[in-house]
Parts: structure tokens; C-alpha cells; sequence
């Protein structure tokens, strides 16, 4: 399971030109679920995002989501998983297929959620992404390369 966090000031997503989901201050999660991710790769991701510290206090990273009372929006992306070490078409074999994707996403967000406020995008939609990075800060967190 891999993870891109923004530090957001607000983002949102859109579908067909409608809102579906918007936060204010907190995290927009950019999600892709490979192929043999499990509850405990889920567990270990959405504990570390959580307590994650990447908003300043004092000059420093010093504190988390949970800390500043934020939000996630959490946004399905499987193209985080694209390989391209051969040609130039990424090939996304990687990827979780679509319907156990879709239940490590919701189980995912379901986790999250006993920590901090969860919206999300719509599962295999066409989402336009809106944000305000703030910092930017971004980090990337891959739950197989960090146990």
C-alpha cells in the first residue's frame, strides 16, 4: 500500500463538475493498493498517517493531524503503483484488480476514521482533485518498504 500525504489548507474533489467531497485543513491522501496488501498493511498506514507530524509548531514538524484537529480526504489512485522501468506506458500490474481495491479502500477510510474525520472520493471514478498544498509538504509513505 503506498501513500502520498499533501499538508493541505483545503482541498476537494469533483465529479462531472460536482463537489462530492471537500476539506478544510488536513491531509489529502492520494491511496494505491497493490496486489497482497492486507488489513495489516492497512493497520500500519493508517496509524502512521494519523499520528503522522507535519504541521509546525515552534519551527518545527512537532505535530500530527489528531493534534490540530484536521481532516483527510482520501483519493483512490492506482497509477501510484505504475512501473516504468521498461518503455515509456507505465504498466500497473502492481495494482490491486478493482473490486478487493475497492474494499481495502473503504476499510481503509473505516480505519483512518477512528483516528481523525474521513470524506473521500467515489472508488473508480474520474475525479478532478482540487488543493492547496501548504508548505508544500508532501510525503510519500509505502507500508511494504517501512515495516
Amino acid at each position: 500500500m503506498k501513500a502520498v500525504i499533501q499538508r493541505v489548507k483545503k482541498a476537494s474533489v469533483s465529479v462531472e463538475g460536482e463537489v462530492i467531497s471537500s476539506i478544510g485543513k488536513g491531509f489529502l491522501i492520494l491511496l494505491g493498493i497493490q496486489v497482497g496488501d492486507t488489513e495489516e498493511d492497512i493497520d500500519y498506514l493508517s496509524r502512521k498517517i494519523a499520528f503522522l507530524r507535519i504541521f509546525e509548531r515552534d519551527g518545527k514538524f512537532n505535530d500530527s493531524l489528531m493534534d490540530i484537529g484536521g481532516e483527510a480526504l482520501v483519493v483512490s489512485q492506482f497509477t501510484l503503483l505504475g512501473r516504468t522501468e521498461r518503455g515509456n506506458r507505465p504498466d500497473f500490474l502492481l495494482a490491486e484488480k478493482p473490486p478487493r481495491a475497492e474494499e481495502l479502500f473503504n476499510m481503509f477510510c473505516e480505519k483512518l476514521s477512528e483516528y481523525v474525520p474521513v470524506k473521500r472520493g467515489i472508488f473508480g471514478a474520474r475525479m478532478d482533485v482540487s488543493l492547496i498544498n501548504n508548505g508544500p509538504v508532501t510525503i510519500i509513505i509505502d507500508s511494504r518498504r517501512e515495516k
